[in-house]
């Protein structure tokens, strides 16, 4: 996508500017309003024979459309070529044959009578710039050769402004130019394409230009008004008041344009992707417009293509003499033409997400995590279970050096899948295992070649050739596959699972069936807040959900108990005893387990023990005034009593407090707000101890997984605390300062969620690949101890390992690229398993395939997790610099070898990472990276933990969140309403809102909100007694009630964890932590709206273009 920036001198980006407040422009890609009326013309599809095409002047380029695949591509020598999508004006025309202009005047500015846009090709036009606009005389002559002059770069964002031009003059000549009239004749608005309007770059010194002259409009060609002319000033934001949709100004009617007209559907060839073949070329007589059509990438052809949209700068922008007196001065960067992450989503969901996913053709990007879709495994493993950074990969290292693409995937290999599609098949070879290759151990998958009538078989992997065993052979039919293709998940299914032998446990034992232990903190601080209680009760009813195999009666996971305090209490729950008998161990500086019998036990056979258990701890510790706690010693408890037990397990445990108490692994405070951005930042997130570290390998050799909910009232040090948990694969919950009756209901659906999801233990994966790459880096939540396999006590289907590729040597696009994860685990019945996921990528030697089989949200969750990580060893400054130059990297490569030539001025886009920048930035304003001032330690390292084992639709909605009106929400249809932009001046004070990210939901409600809604939603009669003290929505016998309360519960089950309810009123005290997730806007800590960072990663990539 690419954004022009034809330079001129107005205000730099950030500022606002005149005729786009409250003007309605159509959603990114310009579908039509209500109240707007339709185009009275068809749809441009090139010049008509007869008509002799205008030459273009020169300073202005004509888009290129794709030529057909054969065809040669044509471009004339004296016009330069545009790239589609872009950003707005960074170079100036200079006046004709006139000097270049000092500061403050300002230049007509040229654009096509005409234009030819490619799918994807969005456009908006800037504003033209200040002054009066002199026509030049027709005879004008074009002037070949005046190359533009590369633009002088500045280094940081300051503010430019000239005094402005006379508003009357502005005013005198607008008033003379006509909307849409077919005979007019001023030049449209300057600055073809991307609509992100004035830069703040200098103009520079060059040949003199004249402005185009648009001759008479082609027969079904719509007309452009003319540019909102612009002061030549920087004005500050204006009030709050004047927001758009909020000002309170005369209504705008009668202002809009016609909008652009659209292409019916027309057959034809799939659309190309962006850049796909080389350059682009014009329109040229006798071929029709652009072809149409969705990318179909390999997936059975879907439903014929939505009419083409075309951009918002063919809806003439309002003249300044039609403005409400204060919108005048708003002059910037109009939003709405920037790549939206709303529109792309919306546009996926309805390109992909009426047909299924088919698996069978090798390197086909997915749909969109944001999109419902079927998947079919056909061959390759579904896109739930592995999603790639790019579908397409280098063939040699260099290319993907200059690329600076990271290839990476991330995979969740026991994922869970809707009830539509069917679980990994279990396959049983009986007593000689798997069939695997005999050099590089790759187990049997539908990528392996069948040779010599099937008695042996080459790997796809290493190319090794292989016996095939006597019990395994079969015959090959007249096309070289087995004719028990379809019948052997291994041969024709991108994932599925071998029945471990024995050779596959450890020291040749099948494994016993796994324990929960449940250890619970008795101290001061848990009983008083009627946390212990609360657990207890919710235990008693929990234990009857313990996770089971497929079609067994009771789960065979064993359960015991322990509580502490400075001390241990371990019970025995023996199902012969007529009470629990407790024992206590104060040496807690050498750890043992004074039972083994009776400890862990079977839940139906001890439920009247453990019942009167449960009832009986609330009560024991009811007075007690021991404020301490130990740690470690707790974890080394749950450890040796698995270990005496002989089997793997999960401990979770519910701790209050900093462990202060005089024991191993005592912490002390080290909470210091003033290492922030310093160099000794990054201590914050290492664990102040390597204790931990330790006892998490010995939990890894056991398999022990600790899982750990936190209830803090202050600092508990969550970076030290984490580790255990972290390196064993398990989850961290917190819950600062937990009061019963807020924040019962979203802990218990955790612990709930938590105990009974499938999980697997005494996890190993490794990940092969076919030569040419290897897995160099992984991220995740795990332990390694050796360089190729990830080792997890516990692996749950919530997580994900994220793996990096490098090259070791050439690859081919014959053969593509091959990764095959297996997953040996135990499941929770005890039964030792391999889940198999295979993938088949394909190899390019063109960039232009890469950055068009890119996936950018498994991008962004690849370098979120990789900056995340970065803060443990690096400054964050650091940290973020690097990640916006490897991303301006990426996107001047693109500029550089794949988009059409073009103006020095043009933000190029590829067409599927035109949403990288507004992610990126929403990654550069996280709270690990850059924390505002109520974000705590704990809270940032709490954060990197968790978005360092999230999959790619969690990172997705967590950077940037979902914005819902309520109000708009059709109270008869189970859909949901259509999302907004992250933006506070999306947000209109007559409506409701709700926000999620994945760990919070909010409720905003704006201050003009009808009563009626306020009494359905909350059940009071006036916005001043909604209380933010809400944790749940009353249930109230209305629609509207019933329908919000059913969006809720549905997001809340999408996500994996159950989000905090926070109501926000409007001008409230909360409203300042529901803008921080508004991420499209500045925010408080510092970081750059959209709009500016857009133009901030504009300016990076043109320095290292020159």
């Amino acid at each position: 996508m690419s954004v022009n920036q034809q330079a001129h001198t107005g205000p730099p980006y950030g500022q606002p500017q005149p005729g786009y407040q409250g003007y309605q422009q159509p959603a990114y890609g310009g579908q039509s309003l209500p109240g707007v009326p339709q185009a009275q013309y068809g749809a441009y599809n090139g010049p008509m024979p007869g008509y002799q095409q205008p030459v273009p002047p020169q300073g202005y380029f004509p888009s290129l459309g794709f030529p057909s695949k054969g065809s040669p591509v044509s471009l004339n020598s004296d016009t330069s070529s545009l790239a589609p999508n872009f950003i707005g004006s960074l170079r100036a025309p200079p006046t004709s044959g006139a000097p270049p202009p000092a500061s403050g005047a300002s230049h007509p500015s040229g654009h096509l009578a005409y234009s030819q846009f490619e799918h994807g090709d969005v456009q908006n036009g800037i504003p033209a710039s200040a002054a009066p606009m002199q026509r030049p005389p027709a005879s004008q002559p074009f002037l070949p050769g005046s190359a533009p002059t590369p633009v002088s770069q500045i280094s940081t964002f300051q503010q430019y402004g000239p005094p402005p031009a006379s508003v009357q003059q502005l005013r005198n000549h607008m008033a003379g130019m006509t909307i849409g009239s077919t005979a007019a004749s001023a030049p449209p608005p300057a600055g073809l394409g991307y609509g992100v309007g004035p830069s703040s770059y200098p103009p520079t010194t060059g040949a003199p230009r004249p402005p185009a002259m648009p001759g008479p409009p082609l027969p079904g060609q719509t007309v452009a008004g003319p540019p909102s002319s612009q002061p030549n000033h920087v004005s500050s934001p204006p009030p709050p008041s004047t927001m758009a949709g909020l000002h309170p100004g005369p209504p705008m009617s009668g202002l809009h344009g016609p909008p652009p007209p659209t292409h019916p559907p027309q057959p034809g060839y799939q659309m190309q992707q962006n850049g796909s073949f080389g350059q682009m070329r014009g329109p040229q007589p006798n071929y029709g417009g652009a072809y149409p059509g969705a990318p179909n990438y390999g997936s059975p052809p879907g439903p014929p293509p939505p009419p083409k949209r075309l951009d918002p700068d063919s809806i003439p922008s309002p003249q300044l003499n039609e403005l409400p007196p204060q919108q005048k001065p708003r002059h910037r960067i109009d939003p709405d033409a920037i790549p939206s992450p709303i529109q792309v989503i919306e546009d996926d969901r309805n390109n992909r997400g009426s047909e299924p996913f088919v698996t069978g053709v090798r390197g086909q990007v997915p749909p969109l995590v944001t999109t419902n879709f079927l998947v079919k495994d056909q061959g390759n493993a579904s896109p739930r279970y592995i999603r790639c950074t790019s579908y397409n990969i280098p063939c040699t290292s260099d290319m993907a050096k200059q690329s600076q693409v990271p290839l990476a995937a991330v995979i969740k290999p026991l994922a869970a899948l809707p009830p539509e599609e069917t679980l990994p098949y279990l396959v049983d070879h009986g007593e000689s295992g798997p069939v695997r290759c005999n050099r590089c151990k790759a187990y049997m998958c539908p990528f392996m070649q069948f040779i010599e009538g099937g008695r042996r078989f080459q790997c796809c992997f290493c190319s090794c050739v292989t016996e095939v065993p006597p019990h395994y052979f079969q015959h090959l039919d007249h096309t070289g596959k087995r004719v028990d293709f379809y019948d052997r998940p291994e041969l024709s299914l991108g994932s599925y699972e071998f029945l471990a032998t024995v050779d596959y446990c450890k020291n040749n034992k099948f494994p016993s069936p796994p324990a929960f232990i449940f250890m619970i903190d008795v101290s001061y601080n848990a009983v008083k807040s009627g946390l212990v209680r609360l657990i207890c009760e919710e235990l008693k009813s929990l234990l009857d959900y313990l996770p089971r195999e497929g079609n067994m009666e009771e789960s065979a996971i064993r359960v015991g108990f322990v509580t502490y305090n400075k001390v241990l209490h371990f019970y025995n729950v023996k199902s012969s005893l007529a009470q629990p008998q407790m024992m206590v161990v104060s040496d807690v500086a050498d750890m043992f387990v004074p039972l083994l019998d009776g400890f862990l036990v079977n839940v139906n056979e001890s439920r009247t023990v453990i019942a009167s258990l449960l009832d009986q701890i609330p009560e024991m510790f009811a007075d007690t005034r021991e404020t301490e706690t130990v740690f470690a010693p707790v974890i080394q408890a749950g450890l040796e009593a698995l270990k005496a037990a002989e089997c793997a397990g999960k401990l979770f445990i519910f701790h209050t407090s900093l462990p202060i108490a005089e024991a191993p692994g005592k912490l002390k405070n080290r909470d210091d707000r003033k290492l922030i951005n310093t160099d000794k930042e990054k201590t914050l997130f290492q664990p102040q101890t390597s204790f931990y570290n330790n006892l998490a390998k010995d939990c890894v050799a056991q398999g022990c997984c600790v899982d750990l909910f936190l209830f803090p009232n202050q600092y508990l040090d969550v970076a030290t605390l984490g580790v255990v948990p972290y390196q064993t694969g398990g989850s961290i919950y917190k819950y600062a300062y937990f009061q019963l009756d807020t924040d019962q209901y979203r802990f218990l659906n955790d612990l709930r969620r938590d105990v009974q999801k499938e999980v697997g233990f005494d996890a190993v994966m490794r990940v092969r690949t076919s030569t040419g790459i290897r897995a160099t880096d992984f991220f995740g939540a795990f332990y390694m101890s050796n360089t190729t396999d990830v080792e997890m006590a516990g692996l749950d289907c919530d997580k994900t390992i994220t793996v990096e590729f490098k090259h070791d040597d050439k690859l081919s696009e014959d053969s593509g690229a091959l990764l095959q994860c297996a997953l040996l685990y135990t499941s929770c019945a005890g039964q030792r398993r391999l889940r198999i996921h295979n993938l088949s990528l394909n190899c390019c030697t063109q960039l232009a395939d890469l950055y068009r089989n890119c996936e950018t949200d498994t991008l962004i969750n690849y370098l979120a997790k990789y900056a995340y990580r970065g803060v443990l060893s690096s400054p964050v400054k650091t940290v973020r610099d690097a990640l916006i130059n490897q991303c301006a990297q990426i996107l001047a490569c693109y500029r550089k070898n794949c988009a059409s030539p073009s103006s020095a001025g043009q933000l190029i886009l590829p067409e599927c990472m035109k949403l990288l920048p507004v992610y990126l930035n929403c990654v550069l304003k996280s709270d690990v990276l850059q924390p505002g001032p109520e974000v705590t330690t704990d809270d940032r390292a709490y954060i990197r933990q968790l978005v360092t084992s999230m999959d790619v639709a969690e990172t997705n909605v967590f950077f940037y969140p979902r914005l819902l009106p309520l109000t708009k929400a059709d109270v008869d249809s189970d859909s949901l309403p259509a999302a907004i932009r992250n933006s506070e001046e999306r947000l209109s004070k007559g409506d409701i809102y709700l926000l999620e990210n994945g760990l919070n939901i909010f409720v905003w409600v704006g201050v003009n909100v009808q009563q009626g809604l306020i009494q359905n939603l909350f059940g009071v009669s006036s916005f001043s007694q909604i209380s933010n003290a809400l944790s749940t929505l009353p249930v109230l016998e209305n629609p509207f009630s019933k329908k919000v309360r059913s969006i809720v519960d549905m997001l809340q089950g999408q996500r994996s964890r159950y989000m905090k309810l926070i109501i926000v009123k409007q001008e409230d005290k909360l409203e300042m932590l529901f803008k921080h997730f508004l991420v499209e806007d500045k925010s408080l800590s510092g970081g750059a709206s959209y709009v500016d960072f857009l133009c901030h990663m504009h300016k990076e990539i043109r320095q290292l273009l020159s």
